[in-house]
């Protein structure tokens, strides 16, 4: 359990933040990835947060997903996340001019010694197949890799085993997540293991591999009460 994280967004609807560090002790999480809904990361006051997760045992392992569109006051992103000690931000990028974006943000990934870790959001994302994956990686440097959404890899028609593979040497984070799909492809969240992932392959090959990278389960079913099915995501992965 001391090496599996969640996405904060599964406790969306738990907010203040006394009130999300509760819902994680409940679950026995020793490890987050912060989202924008329990922390503004542009506010130089968010700092305050990453103490009170401190307090509480809990470590900040990533922040995201967050979107750059390469403006100045991003920086303070990178702040908040060196702060914290995260190594890795969840990453999203805007198709309008995108390239920018990646040049600016990238540098400012090397000003803080940070990668980023793209979120393929599904088959409607502009960023959710191989080959929009591949074309970012072409016009960047190493330091924007892939943080690997296993459910929106299935929604997009890929093989997450596969993405992570061929894609491992950029492989900065996974969310870890199962759906299952209707008649008509629509997805439903499913606890980890019980849906279409290859929840034994996957972690085969990253045990194999030795990945150290934040591995963060999200789960998006039951927002008003998802402790059960995370604590049975966390047990599957164990």
């Amino acid at each position: 359990m001391d090496r599996i994280g969640v996405q904060s967004w599964c406790f969306r609807e738990f907010k203040p933040l006394d009130k999300l560090i509760e819902k994680l002790n409940e679950c026995k999480f020793k490890n987050v990835e912060l989202c924008g809904i329990h922390a503004d990361f542009k506010k130089p006051e968010s700092f305050s947060v990453i103490k009170q997760l401190k307090d509480a045992g809990i470590r900040i392992s990533s922040i995201g997903v967050q979107r750059f569109n390469g403006t100045p006051e991003e920086e303070q992103i990178f702040k908040f996340a060196k702060e914290a000690g995260c190594d890795y931000i969840a990453t999203d990028f805007p198709i309008e001019d995108h390239v920018n974006a990646i040049k600016k943000t990238t540098a400012l990934a090397d000003k803080y010694q940070m990668n980023l870790g793209i979120h393929n959001h599904g088959g409607g994302h502009w960023l959710g197949s191989r080959q929009a994956l591949n074309y970012v990686f072409g016009i960047s440097s190493k330091r924007l890799g892939l943080c690997l959404d296993t459910a929106w890899a299935l929604d997009a028609g890929q093989d997450p085993l596969k993405l992570a593979t061929d894609f491992y040497e950029r492989l900065y984070g996974m969310h870890l997540k199962d759906f299952i799909f209707d008649r008509k492809g629509n997805p439903e969240d499913v606890v980890l293991g019980t849906g279409v992932l290859d929840l034994k392959g996957l972690l085969s090959f990253l045990k194999e591999k030795k990945f150290s990278g934040p591995l963060t389960i999200e789960y998006e079913g039951e927002a008003a009460n998802p402790t059960t099915s995370l604590m049975k995501c966390a047990s599957n992965i164990n």
